[in-house]
């Protein structure tokens, strides 16, 4: 399961997004009418005027589940869910309204709440997306849902505002990441990406405890964007591209080697045959005609030593 935090302004626009269509299901519904969408629309903003100086008072959600979640769930069992997600979420004490939609292969509901409660005061949205992968992840694993394995199964084009940009500062930065070799390589890199990086240190030193990366106006920690983009984890990587160079550097380097010491063996070789073929050219000169010269020669030294 995950989950979708959005603040706004108008009830009216929300309530008719989540409530004029036909493939729509009212799951749950708390300090509010839901006989009209015109009712529902004004108990809203009956309860935000206890609070006028809140302009976003509008709180929206989408939960999603998996398609391979689908037999599990049932319009109670995704109530239940809710309920359970907006009491972690500590948006409790106000009214809110809980629709499924099917107009998706994944199960999929919205949650319209009103951030001014029921006591005139304010519902915090600060950290507010942070608490909201915490207890999306907390529920999953309580109920058994199906956990994707890190982002490749999100669907990057149905992203949009602050989560498209995080999807997208994650792709970006785990590609640059397994390109670069130093820190400064990789600042260079993001930076051609409009991406910048900030290094926190530890108080009085230059020791760095963690990294932030930004887009425009939008900031987050590595880790925030993802567990892999963390200054250690990355730090790792960089320290791991090192060493892969080296290792294939290595590689050719040796492969060099091998095919000059291949190269003197066959130059050695070569020079001992020839050596060999001259030696056995000189022994096949002499021939047995040379032989028998010499042999005349000596008698005619030997037949004239006689006459005289």
């Amino acid at each position: 399961m995950i989950g979708k935090v959005k603040t706004g302004k108008s009830f009216g626009g929300c309530i008719r997004y989540n409530l004029q269509r036909e493939q729509v299901t009212i799951l749950y519904a708390d300090g509010i009418r839901t006989d009209s969408i015109r009712h529902t629309i004004e108990d809203f903003n009956m309860q935000r005027k206890m609070n006028p100086e809140l302009g976003q008072a509008v709180g929206h959600i989408v939960l999603s589940w998996s398609v391979q979640d689908k037999n599990m769930l049932t319009s109670n069992i995704m109530a239940d869910c809710a309920k359970e997600y907006l009491e972690k979420m500590k948006i409790v004490n106000t009214q809110c309204l809980v629709v499924q939609h099917h107009d998706r292969e994944h199960p999929h509901i919205h949650i319209v709440y009103n951030r001014v409660n029921n006591e005139a005061k304010t519902i915090s949205d600060q950290y507010q997306r942070k608490r909201n992968v915490e207890v999306c992840k907390q529920i999953t694993l309580k109920h058994g849902y199906y956990l994707a394995k890190g982002k490749g199964q999100v669907n990057r084009h149905r992203l949009t505002g602050a989560d498209k940009i995080k999807y997208e500062l994650y792709d970006t930065i785990s590609r640059a990441a397994q390109k670069t070799k130093n820190w400064t390589d990789l600042e260079i890199l993001l930076k051609q990406q409009g991406i910048g990086i900030q290094f926190k240190y530890k108080s009085g030193t230059d020791q760095v405890q963690g990294i932030s990366f930004n887009k425009g106006e939008l900031k987050y920690k590595g880790s925030e964007i993802d567990r892999s983009l963390s200054y250690n984890n990355l730090n790792r990587q960089i320290e791991l591209n090192n060493i892969q160079t080296k290792g294939q550097s290595q590689s050719i380097e040796s492969h060099h080697e091998e095919e000059t010491e291949v190269q003197e063996l066959r130059n050695r070789t070569m020079v001992v045959n020839i050596l060999s073929d001259l030696l056995q050219s000189e022994k096949y000169e002499e021939s047995p005609d040379f032989h028998l010269t010499k042999k005349k020669k000596a008698k005619h030294n030997i037949s004239q030593g006689k006459s005289l």
